[in-house]
């Protein structure tokens, strides 16, 4: 056996040795800008929405569908994408969707009608949807165990920036003129562009290399992160001489994509599956409930275009100290506390933010719900992929993320009746529970906070 070959064995062991390194910091950025640009598509449409419903003069149930049905898309790509990224690779998989949402986005600009723009919308999902579940565990397939969670928190992070850069957008450009929504669609298309970056300038997973037999190639990538750890000083030597990491036997759920989905239902993984997929859920519904109808509802309650942009900005960028606070906590109290304590100041704050009668505390209630709701998603990104081993990473943190998005087709479509029904305090109530739910089963996952990842 070669040199090579044994320390393409413990490749597993090598990477959580590293020290944090300029490639890591190149794998994080580079995904997170990714990540940002995604928040910024989403979080456009929910200020395109206020305008075009005065524009065209769309009904409430017309403006819930171009919401939705971009769900729809993301339903079925964080599903399909899991599944490809075990097959085809990580960094294949993450090009391509930022390739097909982009190319979406910017062709939005160009509609004249609500059927085309509907059209378009679900393919703009499909791409993003691949794309987020993709992202987080190509990331935490690089990332040493004892800090983890904490870069995926930060890399989760970046969705408050591309947020934060859609209510600029939101706030600046798209009041400015009639064509104002166009040229917000316009600057969505800049992932297109990204995607080449990503495709030519990030390495594949190591841990997916390995796993697939790509021994020599695997061994190729931990070299250029030791060696950048090297450069760093600071008394590095590599883990050469670290025995492999077994995670066990191989599983069979590495076989094709039958297997693979059935595998997460067997009786290792069925629990922590459950649980997942019902804190997807929860989090889904509230989250894109809330956020996207946000502007929407606020103009509703008297307050004009521009005003309601500017109060939806200044909630955005209490996103920031949310993942920033998360972050830290995820590895001193642990994955499920951190993720369960954030869930139940979601809810707290959804109450209050249904009740608002004042402008201070809609912004008030509004910023409590950013910085506990982000908070909460970063620590969720954080423990999916760490619930299965590296065969079953992709496909299990997509189906959750699916789940998931069944859930944000539901709630856009929800918020007009409920509205109706009961005003903004019975829609922010139902937010509420949602979230105390998921807080709940949030103690059925495991937490592996410092522990290496399972490689098999």
């Amino acid at each position: 056996m070669t040199d090579a070959d044994t320390r393409a064995r413990s490749v597993p062991a090598r990477l959580d040795h590293l020290p944090f390194t300029r490639r890591h910091l190149r794998v994080l950025t580079g995904s997170g800008i990714g990540w940002a640009l995604d928040a910024m598509d989403v979080g456009l449409i929910s200020f395109v929405i206020a305008a075009l419903a005065v524009q065209w003069d769309l009904q409430q149930h017309e403006t819930a569908w171009i919401a939705s049905i971009g769900f729809v898309g993301m339903a079925i790509g964080a599903s399909l994408g899991g599944l490809l990224a075990d097959r085809y690779g990580r960094r294949q998989l993450f090009a391509v969707t930022l390739l097909v949402y982009g190319l979406a986005t910017g062709a939005s600009a160009l509609v004249g009608g609500l059927v085309a723009l509907l059209v378009l919308r679900f393919f703009v999902g499909l791409g993003l949807g691949a794309e987020l579940p993709v992202a987080s565990t190509y990331v935490s397939e690089f990332a040493p165990a004892r800090m983890r969670g904490r870069l995926i928190v930060i890399l989760e992070a970046f969705w408050a920036v591309g947020w934060t850069a859609a209510a600029l957008i939101g706030y600046l450009v798209i009041p400015a003129s009639a064509d104002g929504w166009r040229w917000a669609f316009a600057l969505g298309a800049v992932p297109a562009i990204y995607a080449v970056v990503v495709r030519w300038g990030l390495p594949e997973s190591a841990r997916w290399l390995q796993r697939r037999g790509r021994r020599a190639e695997a061994n190729a990538v931990v070299a250029t992160f030791e060696e950048a750890a090297r450069t760093q000083g600071r008394g590095f030597s590599p883990a050469a001489e670290v025995a492999p990491v077994d995670g066990g036997a191989p599983s069979a759920a590495a076989s094709d994509a039958r297997s693979r989905l059935g595998a997460l239902w067997t009786p290792e993984f069925r629990a922590r599956t459950a649980s997942l997929w019902l804190v997807w859920f929860c989090v889904n519904f509230s989250y894109y409930g809330a956020f996207i109808w946000i502007p929407s509802i606020l103009v509703t309650q008297g307050y004009d275009l521009v005003r309601s942009f500017g109060f939806t900005l200044i909630i955005t960028l209490a996103q920031l100290p949310g993942y920033a606070v998360a972050a830290w906590l995820i590895e001193v109290w642990g994955r499920r506390a951190t993720l369960s304590v954030f869930l139940i100041g979601s809810a707290a704050a959804a109450v209050v933010f249904g009740t608002a009668s004042s402008e201070a505390l809609v912004i008030g209630a509004g910023m409590a719900l950013s910085f506990f709701n982000l908070g909460a998603w970063g620590a969720l990104y954080a423990v999916t992929p760490e619930m299965y081993p590296t065969s079953l990473r992709g496909t299990g943190a997509g189906w959750a993320a699916g789940v998931g998005r069944i859930a944000s087709i539901v709630a856009p479509l929800a918020v007009p009746p409920l509205l109706t029904l009961g005003g903004a305090s019975m829609l922010f109530a139902v937010f509420a529970a949602f979230f105390a739910v998921g807080a709940v089963a949030t103690w059925g996952l495991i937490d592996r906070r410092g522990v290496a990842l399972d490689d098999r």
